[in-house]
């Protein structure tokens, strides 16, 4: 199943509310992203049909191991690029906005050049 955008978010979302609570169920999904319940349950229908989400009897969603894996990558590449973004000057709310357009569409390699560049920037003191 190929991920669209919109799946990203669902996953990078259910993880983030995982690290606050053990327990994520759809409503939580729908409040946090402001997505309407009827949205919400098709995504998860989808998400659970690709192997990227399972659901316990009691609606506790959880990340399959291919789903926590796409989880974190676009998480690791919104906090990346925010970060960088607020070290360039960049407000706090548009960094974020712009981090979570940019995470789904740059490439591998792209990625990999930035977060090696920030790191080094870490080290070296600039910035």
């Amino acid at each position: 199943m190929n991920l669209y955008e919109s799946g990203e978010m669902y996953l990078e979302s259910i993880y983030v509310l995982s690290l606050k609570s053990p327990c994520v169920r759809s409503i939580d999904v729908g409040e946090y992203l402001g997505y309407s319940k009827p949205s919400v349950s098709r995504a998860m229908s989808a998400l659970k049909s690709g192997g990227y989400v399972t659901a316990d009897k009691d609606g506790s969603l959880h990340l399959t191991p291919s789903g926590l894996e796409v989880a974190e990558k676009i998480y690791t590449r919104h906090t990346v690029l925010s970060g960088l973004l607020e070290r360039l000057g960049v407000d706090a709310k548009t960094a974020v906005e712009d981090a979570c357009r940019i995470e789904h569409v740059i490439s591998d390699e792209s990625f990999r050049a930035i977060r090696e560049h920030v790191e080094n920037m870490g080290a070296s003191g600039e910035g």
